[in-house]
């Protein structure tokens, strides 16, 4: 059937590089840049939005809905599931993820470990399918591959019937964030000046290391001793190298951290509570 020709075309060109390969581990043979001029040339015949008949594809969850976040050298396995329903019943289905403006225009993308959905029938209409994706930072990601993502989709009936998403969920792929915090001094008077500094430094999938974040929002926060909810203090920004630094007056015994939101590129991250005893 034409609908697995497409797959495959799908499948061959994005298995010609995982998702990227580091520049420093690159050579021209398997480099981003042949790998998406391949896909392209392929696109013509690869994924778009198409649909034979009553088949349909919902509820796509990607890594249970949360963002895949990868540190320096993680490796990692997550799932994506969606519900596939046709009135004869799922045969097949299968997804793969990219990223790009268009999958005519690809930045990156990925195949599944296995080579079809694994699909439990719900009732005789209605299966739930999933397929696992194994992303290694040490060998597959580039800095410029965090950000957004998309899920393509395929699922078919046995009458025949299809349908193809090329756009079936969008997730979010980021580089994973640390925040250090450290308050001083530690006794304090009542009254008296308490310096906070820590750093907000995350992944970079080229050197396999942390580096410094700087010029990001980045909000103080107190815990009273005894209690269990942070308030927000101060906001600042993050200096050079990730650094940051600011001073609060000692008024009761508490837990200072720092607190930073992510960005679509970089995860959420809040430090440990650092503990001050006002004297």
């Amino acid at each position: 059937m034409r609908i697995r020709a497409s797959v495959a075309v799908v499948t061959g060109a994005l298995a010609l590089s995982a998702l990227a390969v580091p520049a420093a581990q690159a050579d021209d043979s398997n480099s981003v840049s042949k790998f998406t001029r391949s896909v392209k040339a392929d696109a013509a015949v690869g994924p778009a939005d198409d649909v034979s008949g009553d088949t349909t594809i919902s509820n796509v969850v990607v890594n249970g809905g949360k963002p895949v976040v990868m540190g320096a050298t993680t490796k990692k396995t997550f799932t994506v599931s969606f519900t596939a329903t046709d009135d004869s019943g799922i045969d097949w289905a299968a997804a793969v993820i990219w990223r790009g403006s268009t999958f005519e225009d690809l930045d990156g993308g990925m195949v599944p470990n296995e080579e079809e959905a694994v699909c439990t029938t719900v009732n005789a209409t209605t299966s739930t399918c999933k397929q696992t994706f194994t992303v290694d930072a040490n060998y597959d990601l580039v800095n410029s591959l965090a950000g957004g993502w998309k899920v393509w989709a395929l699922a078919q009936g046995t009458d025949f019937d299809f349908v193809e998403k090329d756009n079936a969920k969008g997730f979010s792929l980021q580089r994973m964030s640390k925040l250090t915090v450290n308050a001083s001094p530690e006794p304090v008077v009542k009254g008296k000046t308490i310096t906070v500094t820590g750093a907000l430094t995350r992944a970079d999938w080229e050197t396999n290391k942390y580096a410094g974040l700087s010029g990001q929002s980045v909000v103080l926060q107190f815990r009273k001793a005894g209690t269990t909810n942070y308030t927000n203090v101060k906001g600042i920004k993050s200096a050079t190298g990730g650094a940051l630094k600011t001073t609060v007056t000692a008024s009761t015994d508490g837990y200072y951290r720092f607190t930073y939101a992510g960005i679509a590129s970089t995860a959420a991250v809040s430090a440990a509570g650092d503990y001050v005893d006002v004297k």
